[in-house]
């Protein structure tokens, strides 16, 4: 089996203060990338603000042998974005590896939500790995090199009580994944996305931390690695990982039923329920295309 490096690589981990950005940098790291370790080092809220986090980790990396440079810019804005990988290539010359990991939580049901919380979380979760991602798209196009991991959550592929706005943006970077993916094609830029399973600052508070003792943020790392690699040759996939579980996760659709002409309506849905709900020949689609030709399909 080949063993998995990062010699010569230039890696970005947002978030990396601590828990699973931490425990990225550090494998990347500790197999020879050349690492930026951004934090805003708020709290889980998103309050507040200190390089320290940031700084230990770098330590950290430099007493393995590694080199990496600590940052603070805030990644929710276009700027801070900007700055951070402005900063990379200013210190190494080249960016190879972006993981989108910054997040912060503000829990409550939808109903007694304040605007400001869903906006915030969307803002660091989603726009975050949007504008890095947009930051660094330029140098890895003129490389014809890159690699970037988006972060989503089981919260946003199959929903958790009192994380809309969380969820919400979870999903919604799977969405901004499966476009990338094919608009990077061209640049030998792979977009692929992980769910981690990972006991961190963000869940231990959270009602079943106890089973997720073994969950700890390294064995979600080692997954987040090898899509962060040149091994890694596809793009657009989601992985679970934690616990040293990994699993493909999928969007599919069910094979459906077309209405006859004029018979398109409530009642012919409700009366065909259960063949547009069998999922027995489901299958996922690369593009929106692709789901579309395939409504249109002959049966």
């Amino acid at each position: 089996m080949t063993t998995i490096g990062f010699e010569g690589r230039v890696a970005v981990v947002t978030g990396a203060g601590g828990g699973l950005g931490r425990a990225h940098a550090l494998l990347l790291a500790s197999r020879g990338a050349r690492v930026v370790v951004n934090d805003l080092g708020g709290s889980v809220r998103g309050a507040g603000g200190s390089l320290t986090a940031a700084q230990r980790v770098v330590q950290e990396i430099e007493a393995l042998g590694g080199q990496a440079i600590a940052n603070g810019d805030d990644v929710a804005t276009r700027e801070g974005a900007q700055q951070l990988v402005d900063a990379a290539v200013q210190a190494f010359g080249r960016v190879d590896v972006l993981i989108n990991n910054a997040g912060i939580l503000r829990d409550k049901t939808l109903a007694k939500m304040e605007p400001a919380d869903f906006e915030a979380v969307v803002r660091v979760h989603l726009l975050g790995s949007a504008w890095c991602s947009q930051a660094a798209w330029p140098v890895m196009a003129q490389q014809q090199y890159g690699r970037i991991v988006m972060t989503t959550s089981a919260a946003g592929l199959y929903g958790n009580f009192g994380q809309s706005n969380y969820g919400a943006a979870k999903l919604g970077i799977v969405g901004l994944m499966n476009t990338l993916k094919h608009e990077g094609a061209k640049f030998g830029i792979r977009v692929n996305t992980v769910a981690p399973v990972a006991l961190t600052r963000m869940t231990e508070d959270l009602p079943f931390a106890r089973m997720l003792s073994e969950a700890v943020p390294e064995r979600v790392a080692a997954g987040v690695a090898f899509l962060a690699s040149e091994a890694c040759q596809f793009t657009g996939q989601i992985l679970s990982a934690g616990a040293g579980y990994f699993s493909l996760v999928q969007m599919i659709e069910g094979r459906g039923v077309h209405a006859p002409a004029g018979q398109a309506t409530p009642e012919f849905v409700a009366a065909h329920w259960g063949e547009i709900a069998d999922m027995s020949q489901a299958k996922p689609y690369d593009s929106a295309g692709d789901a579309l030709v395939a409504a249109f399909a002959p049966r």
